[in-house]
């Protein structure tokens, strides 16, 4: 079994393999103040509903965009799960020509879909990740990595607004009836949800007009099911394209 952990900005996610089949997953906060001790003791404890234990893992990979948690999580695996964890980076050779400047900046995480995105879906494809951030993931039919856009993410967005417009209500994540808004939550959540959608339209367009051709989508992330079914650009949800694009990774490098 594969331990499989995307450590984000906001929150973590993992998931338990077996014979290449996610068969448990989990999310959790991405708690910058615990200790690898407090870890250990949290991702026993999922592991342990799975009816298993860390002795049954053969191995643990990490995708991470926080840097911070990456050395906490690693140690944690060390120690708590007595395997040593595969980092994900640019580094590692996977097969996927990475067409951009300085292939280092890209995040681990769009590795992962980018991945994933290959070999489960036909090409040109749109990776469409909603998280903190919302990113495009540009890959070409030759299953080359081209480049992307990262936007401010559904839930970013909103508490900025929160955060600077004083008497403006925190909402619930949801689509109002109608697009004029006839109250301040009815407004904001027509302006924070709609928009969300527009910007996903608009990109895949712009992205299409670039490319000179129509691309396939996928969409994953936190807010994916929310977001993707008003989208008319996005073509499929998969809320474990990460997770997948992790034990994949596993695999190829475990193979070489």
């Amino acid at each position: 079994m594969i331990l499989a952990m995307d450590i984000g900005n906001t929150d973590t996610t993992l998931g338990l393999f077996s014979n290449e089949k996610l068969i448990y997953d989990w999310r959790t906060t991405s708690g910058l103040s615990r200790t690898s001790d407090e870890y250990g003791v949290l991702i026993n404890s999922f592991i342990s509903q799975a009816k298993t234990t860390a002795d049954d893992l053969s191995g643990v990979i990490i995708s991470s965009v926080v840097p911070s948690l990456t050395a906490v999580i690693a140690h944690m695996s060390e120690k708590y799960l007595h395997q040593t964890a595969l980092i994900v980076s640019s580094k590692l050779d996977l097969g996927i020509p990475i067409l951009i400047d300085d292939p280092e900046q890209l995040g681990a995480d769009r590795i992962c879909n980018a991945v994933a995105g290959i070999r489960d879906y036909d090409t040109p494809l749109v990776v469409v990740d909603f998280g903190t951030a919302t990113t495009f993931d540009v890959i070409s039919s030759k299953g080359e990595y081209l480049g992307g856009i990262i936007a401010p993410g559904v839930e970013t967005s909103a508490n900025d607004l929160f955060r600077r417009a004083a008497k403006l209500p925190k909402i619930d994540f949801l689509f109002p009836e109608n697009i004029i808004g006839k109250n301040s939550t009815h407004s904001m959540q027509s302006g924070i949800m709609n928009g969300a959608v527009a910007v996903v339209d608009f990109m895949i367009s712009a992205i299409e007009k670039e490319m000179g051709e129509k691309m396939n989508s996928v969409s994953t992330g936190g807010f994916a099911h929310l977001i993707t079914p008003k989208c008319a650009s996005v073509n499929e949800i998969n809320p474990h394209l990460t997770l997948e694009g992790l034990n994949y990774i596993y695999d190829i490098v475990s193979n070489k």
